[in-house]
């Protein structure tokens, strides 16, 4: 069932490529608190921030399928290096903005559009340049420590943000976040990749977003994860970061919430340190069981249950997630072509990502027309059914991990 665990961080690639990562989600981590203090102080209108993030969002689902054509055709590193430094750019303007007094929407909301472009083309390339840096043997472990990494950032980024809010003020929090997306860049400068492969450099963008989609659909497994999850997206965005706060005020207060959300964070930080040291063979059917749990405290709260029992099952979802993500990474490095991986993460974000505003648009009418708990039960009972669904292939649950070697 397990193996003996190795250490990525003795490969210098991943060692620089770990520390830059740090570095940049520890600044991003900041950014939310920061951010919305930041907007609300200059504005006081909360339809300003709301239009900020969106500003962000936007714009990361409409250039994500072309920054995974773009992963997939051009060196890894240096594509990761340039968005780095965009987003750094658009951070460090933000901040100007704000600690000159010149604050505008219009003004703050192109700094995040440029930020949102930056993060398409990003996060396609975080999950395809590891397996470039670390051996095949190792990748598990390495996910495991980006997890880590990942989560402890969660829980030290906002508390972080919190005191700079408080005392020199959430802009220079965001001029922090700008700062530690250079310097991770300059980290990436020295990363050094093997040549691209040619059949990665051959067509043009918009023809590697198409051939990629011919290449997403003929990979069952892969769909069947990413179409699932896409519902499980809209339950859990719908029911825990909607609908979550509002039944939480009135049951166990928002100390109570906040105490139910360490203990979410707490769970991943433990899910990274179990899984370096121990992964089942069937790694993908594992990680959609542990998908399922994580409708747990959606239960919880559906059913009315004790505050204790709502933060145990808390922690057993954020462990599940943990586990979950660092499974699905290294599930798709160890069975997806190197030339093809960035595209396929991509593709696999978009399809991710697009189920969270229809759970935001959902979760009130629902709420409205039943009740928010009725709701909740309803969408975690939602969740875990599609987080299963994938185990109904016979392709899904044939993944091993290690791979089984080609004959």
């Amino acid at each position: 069932m397990g193996d003996q665990p190795r250490t990525p961080l003795r490969h210098r690639q991943f060692a620089v490529f770990f520390t830059g990562r740090l570095i940049s989600l520890l600044g991003s981590a900041m950014t939310p608190v920061a951010l919305a203090f930041a907007v609300l102080d200059s504005s006081h209108r909360t339809t300003d921030l709301g239009v900020v993030l969106a500003a962000g969002i936007v714009p990361m689902l409409a250039f994500l399928l072309v920054g995974g054509a773009v992963g997939d055709r051009f060196p890894r590193n240096r594509v990761l290096r340039l968005s780095n430094f965009g987003a750094g750019a658009a951070q460090l303007a933000a901040a100007t903005i704000l600690l000159t007094g010149n604050y505008s929407l219009a003004a703050m909301a192109a700094t995040e559009f440029a930020g949102g472009i930056c993060t398409a083309f990003t996060t396609p390339v975080l999950r395809g340049i590891v397996p470039q840096i670390v051996p095949a043997e190792s990748l598990r472990q390495a996910n495991s420590l980006l997890s880590t990494g990942r989560n402890l950032t969660k829980i030290a980024g906002p508390a972080a943000a919190g005191v700079l809010v408080g005392t020199v003020g959430g802009s220079w929090a965001i001029a922090a976040d700008g700062a530690s997306f250079l310097l991770a860049a300059l980290l990436y400068q020295t990363i050094r990749l093997p040549a691209a492969e040619p059949a990665g450099q051959a067509a043009g963008v918009l023809h590697s977003v198409r051939t990629g989609w011919r290449e997403f659909w003929q990979i069952g497994w892969l769909w069947r994860v990413v179409t699932a999850f896409s519902v499980y997206n809209i339950a859990f965005t719908g029911c825990w970061l909607v609908l979550g706060p509002g039944i939480a005020q009135q049951t166990i207060g928002a100390a109570g919430w906040g105490v139910a959300l360490s203990m979410r964070a707490v769970g991943g930080l433990l899910a990274g340190l179990a899984m370096y040291r121990f992964a089942p063979r069937r790694l993908l059917p594992a990680g959609q069981t542990f998908a399922a749990l994580t409708a747990l405290p959606l239960l919880a709260l559906g059913l009315h249950a004790s505050f204790a029992v709502l933060v145990a099952t808390t922690f057993v979802s954020g462990f599940s997630q943990g586990s979950m993500s660092v499974a699905w990474d290294t599930t798709m490095q160890e069975n997806i072509p190197g030339h093809l991986m960035s595209r396929m993460a991509a593709f696999d974000d978009f399809g991710s990502y697009a189920g969270i505003p229809i759970g935001e648009l959902l979760a009130g009418p629902l709420a409205a027309a039943f009740t928010p708990q009725s709701v909740v039960l309803a969408g975690g009972i939602v969740l875990a059914i599609a987080a299963l669904s994938p185990l109904r292939s016979a392709e899904v649950r044939a993944l091993r991990h290690p791979p089984a070697p080609v004959p």
